[in-house]
């Protein structure tokens, strides 16, 4: 018998089987080969079709079925999913518009305006964040610029609700969700009715709540038919990328960290109080784990452009180099990319910079000594350097990482990067092999009961390299990134 488990990316939807007792990977598949398209219709947009979502996931399935594995024998399903995104639907449960995706831009003045009216106390101490971008401010961009749509809505969705309602039929969310969107408020442990009538949004909107951990909806036998699965078969987890990660990384204690860097970059830690920062650079949220008497939050750093920053570089820049060509043409260039600085901040506005669109740029380019491997290994470094910029802000809040845990895929398959990101942040990275889509299965079979625990599903997750800190060089590294936070402090003054 499998637990599957459904990751809902921004780039493609994967999917994987594991088996119910082991917690072993058995099968995974992924669609489509080439990124998703993201819809721009207008500078700092992003938006895709959700029905795009759910054909790459029947599209997955049914490579995961060729692979000769019975999917009749699937017990339960989990979705990972793009966090922030604004599904919405009328009656017939048929969406009204494209989604509104986690890096949009569109709503970020909506959020900083409530977040000056309502106040800073009242949002950050009832919603651990300003509005800023997030979902009810985009909703709230949607009734302003599309009342007609606005009209028709019979509910609002994150994206993992989307596919949960595809297929089981059901309309539901979770506090998780809820929080992510800025919905939820945490001193009441309630929907945050002062934000939706501040922005003068209907209630009924939102979904019912259902656990994050539990019967989610029962596969609708049309979709069985077509997906493979038996008639009935339960979702029973459900969770936004980033918490998910940390639960496939088995990070659900305080002090704990995760890290991804997919299309996006995070930082995301545990933390058992109720914290914020003052200027909202870094999110704080429920954790797949809180509840009102034993609060976890996930704190939050996001840097929009970081696999997409390398991708870009990848398809302009490289020739026809694969990564792997790409790093190993990176290491051979000295620390600090001889003084070649990149910022990757051109995938729509940086919460870490205060919700500003600074744009990507590079600095000090040498046309006499700069070669295509220095603006290989200056991309890579760009991006460990922001990391530790929202690290830093982290580590105001109390929350400081004495190991980071990340799963071998993305960037963390680059030498360059980790033992960057290692040397800069004086930490030690462990690398696991796991991914969203595993990560989904495993609180699917914790969610249908099947585990007792987390633990008891996460031995399965093998650690597959240990990155320590180049303290030989750390100075270095320290001086190439003083430099580049310099430059971006600079860049952000007169911005």
């Amino acid at each position: 018998m499998y637990f599957l488990g459904y990751d809902i990316g921004t780039s493609s939807v994967k999917a994987s089987l594991i088996e119910a007792d082991s917690g072993k990977l058995v099968a995974s598949a992924s669609f489509p080969e080439k990124e998703q398209a993201i819809l721009s219709p207008q500078a700092g947009w992003a938006e895709q079709e959700p029905e795009m979502w759910w054909d790459s996931l029947k599209e997955a399935t049914k490579k995961l079925r060729a692979k000769g594995f019975n999917t009749q024998k699937v017990l339960g399903i989990g979705i990972a999913y793009q966090m922030h995104g604004l599904v919405v639907v009328d009656r017939n449960l048929k969406p009204l518009r494209p989604s509104v995706i986690w890096c949009d831009s569109r709503a970020v003045e909506i959020g900083n305006k409530a977040f000056n009216e309502l106040g800073a106390d009242q949002c950050l101490t009832h919603l651990l964040n300003s509005p800023g971008n997030f979902t009810a401010s985009k909703l709230k961009w949607v009734k302003e610029n599309e009342p007609e749509v606005y009209e028709q809505i019979y509910k609002i969705m994150l994206p993992g609700d989307y596919i949960a309602m595809k297929l089981t039929g059901e309309v539901n969310t979770t506090i998780t969700g809820l929080s992510e969107g800025t919905f939820w408020d945490f001193e009441k442990e309630d929907t945050a009715d002062f934000l939706l009538d501040y922005y003068q949004l209907d209630k009924q909107l939102l979904a019912d709540i259902c656990p994050v951990f539990g019967d989610q909806g029962k596969v609708k036998p049309e979709v069985a038919e077509e997906l493979g699965l038996a008639v009935g078969t339960k979702v029973c987890y459900r969770s936004g990328d980033q918490p998910n990660n940390a639960l496939s990384l088995n990070v659900m204690k305080p002090g704990e960290i995760a890290a991804t860097a997919g299309t996006s970059g995070v930082v995301y830690g545990i933390s058992d109080e109720l914290k914020y920062d003052q200027e909202s650079r870094v999110n704080t949220f429920a954790h797949v784990n809180h509840t009102t008497q034993d609060r976890r939050l996930g704190i939050l750093l996001c840097i929009n452009g970081t696999g997409i920053q390398n991708s870009w570089m990848k398809n302009t820049a490289g020739g026809h180099l694969s990564y792997n060509e790409m790093n190993d043409a990176a290491a051979k260039i000295p620390v600090g990319a001889e003084g070649l600085q990149i910022f990757p901040f051109g995938n729509g506005a940086e919460r870490m910079l205060s919700n500003r669109t600074l744009g990507a740029s590079i600095h000090q380019l040498d046309f006499n000594k700069h070669t295509p491997a220095h603006l290989y290994r200056a991309a890579q470094e760009g991006i460990v350097f922001s990391f530790q910029y929202g690290i830093s802000i982290m580590e105001e809040m109390g929350v400081k990482p004495s190991v980071i845990k990340a799963g071998k895929t993305n960037m963390f398959q680059s030498e360059v990067f980790t033992s960057t990101l290692s040397s800069v942040t004086g930490v030690p990275i462990e690398l696991y092999d796991t991914d969203g889509s595993r990560g989904a299965a495993m609180g699917a079979a914790f969610g249908f009961g099947h585990h007792t625990s987390i633990d008891s599903i996460a031995e399965s997750v093998a650690c597959t390299g240990l990155v320590e800190p180049d303290l030989t060089n750390q100075a270095v590294y320290q001086e190439a990134y003083g430099s580049w936070k310099n430059q971006l402090e600079t860049l952000l003054k007169n911005a």
